[in-house]
């Protein structure tokens, strides 16, 4: 598989690579707002929740894109381009929710989950059924 075969998953992949930006972007921003000097990670309690969005968005990206990149490959552009928008949104959702109220950011997380669910399942069905002589 060409990269270049993918674009769609290529424009969702740099969008993840926008949001994660945007998240460290914030981070930084609610250090000089809130006076919490690196390294510390806990101050005002704003800061803190910027910070765990942050690094929550960083721990599931890390899952998500070799998922993404997988579905592409072994199943088809448009389905991984798909269901990894649907993770950004999720991950949006949960972003501004959790920034808001921690207690916001259930309904943004759980569609995140249940989308990379998706992009793991599809993935990884993707890689077996290739490896059983489908779809040559």
């Amino acid at each position: 598989m060409l990269l270049a075969n993918s674009p769609l998953t290529a424009g969702v992949t740099l969008l993840i690579v926008l949001l994660l930006f945007g998240t460290a972007f914030a981070v930084g921003k609610g250090r000089h707002k809130y006076g919490v000097q690196a390294p510390a990670v806990t101050g005002h309690p704003v800061f803190e929740r910027l910070y765990r969005v942050q690094m929550n968005t960083l721990e599931w990206a890390v899952m998500t894109l070799p998922c993404l990149w997988l579905c592409a490959a072994y199943v088809r552009d448009d389905v991984a381009a798909g269901l990894g928008g649907l993770w950004l949104v999720g991950r949006i959702a949960y972003a501004v929710g959790y920034a808001r109220d921690p207690a916001r950011r259930a309904a943004g997380f759980t569609l995140g989950a249940l989308a990379f669910g998706a992009l793991g399942l599809a993935a990884g069905g993707g890689v077996v059924w290739r490896l059983i002589g489908g779809g040559a």
